[in-house]
């Protein structure tokens, strides 16, 4: 079915040509108007990395929702909590492990640990585990 759409301020009227064919293939075209009434809507623009973009829209028709529709849900829930509907903060500092590390990230530590020792005061494995502990839980 094709159409000619016209948008006025909350109607949309649709004339639409239908194409058939009958049991003998012989092709005839139906018209059809109809009138629809839509929600008062505007328009949200936004520049977004297209990687990023390509990756939430697949996940989005994985799921069958337009990415209008997720954008509507989203302002919902804005409205409904009073504020975004998720945790902003910045993820806890975790110390990283050696193996992923590149080696000169892993020379430049051991630099701040010799410096760090050079003029200051040094620590027992035992005061390391502590602070570790309170620090990080672990």
């Amino acid at each position: 079915m094709n159409g000619l759409t016209t948008i006025t301020d909350q109607t949309v009227t649709c004339i639409c040509l239908q194409l058939l064919a009958d049991r003998d293939g012989i092709c005839y075209s139906s018209f059809e108007r109809k009138v629809i009434t839509v929600a008062n809507t505007s328009a949200v623009y936004a520049r977004i990395d297209t990687e990023l973009k390509d990756n939430a829209e697949g996940i989005l028709a994985r799921l069958g929702i337009t990415p209008s529709s997720a954008i509507q849900m989203l302002y919902s829930q804005i409205v409904l909590r009073n504020g975004i509907p998720f945790d902003l903060r910045l993820p806890e500092e975790r110390p990283t492990a050696i193996g992923g590390m590149t080696r000169s990230q892993i020379d430049m530590e051991i630099m701040k640990g010799i410096d760090s020792m050079k003029g200051s005061k040094g620590y027992t494995v035992s005061e390391v585990d502590e602070e570790l502990s309170k620090e990080f839980g672990i």
